[in-house]
């Protein structure tokens, strides 16, 4: 019977952090130690997060296929520009309904800082939109203004949204442009 050799060290590799001169006192005096500096390492993490759209799965579903929908409480006909499933009044189950997103600046803001998927892209214009169908704003991007030309004129400008060919399945798959 043959008897399986197991080996009693670990095989060095390259994966990982390598560590080659790391400062540490010599001989049996170890009281320094209690003044070091703390080492720190910087290392990639990825991890994949599953989540759910949920009820809000009809919204992201029309923006890919270039269409935009609201939610609407069908007994009193508030509605909503970004959508929700219940009435926040009523509690009622509100139901899907397509507009034209088309609309009017009703307040912008000009983003110098931003997330780390917007900061390549700083400055960029935030702009709430006022729809002539719906009762609250919605939330998006202005495309092709001029930051520097951000004033108190821009309220009440025409806006005309716009898809991105190749959806993401994120709210920035809706922009506006200035409708001229």
């Amino acid at each position: 019977m043959s008897k399986k050799v197991i080996s009693k060290r670990i095989e060095d590799n390259l994966q990982g952090t390598v560590v080659f001169s790391v400062p540490f006192p010599t001989g049996d005096d170890l009281s320094s130690l209690k003044h070091m500096s703390p080492i720190v390492i910087k290392q990639p993490y990825s991890i994949d997060y599953n989540y759910s759209y949920g009820q809000d799965s009809p919204f992201f579903a029309a923006l890919a296929n270039g269409r935009f929908i609201v939610t609407r409480e069908p007994q009193t006909g508030y509605t909503y520009a970004t959508p929700r499933a219940h009435d926040m009044y009523t509690g009622r189950e509100t139901e899907w309904v397509e507009i034209k997103p088309e609309g009017r600046i009703h307040a912008f803001t000009v983003c110098y800082f931003g997330s780390e998927a917007f900061l390549p892209e700083t400055p960029f214009i935030l702009i709430q939109v006022e729809f002539d169908e719906c009762d609250t704003l919605f939330l998006g991007r202005l495309i092709g203004a001029d930051t520097d030309d951000a004033n108190i004129k821009w309220i009440g400008k025409k806006v005309k949204g716009r898809f991105l060919r190749n959806a993401k399945l994120k709210p920035t798959d809706i922009y506006f442009n200035l409708a001229e």
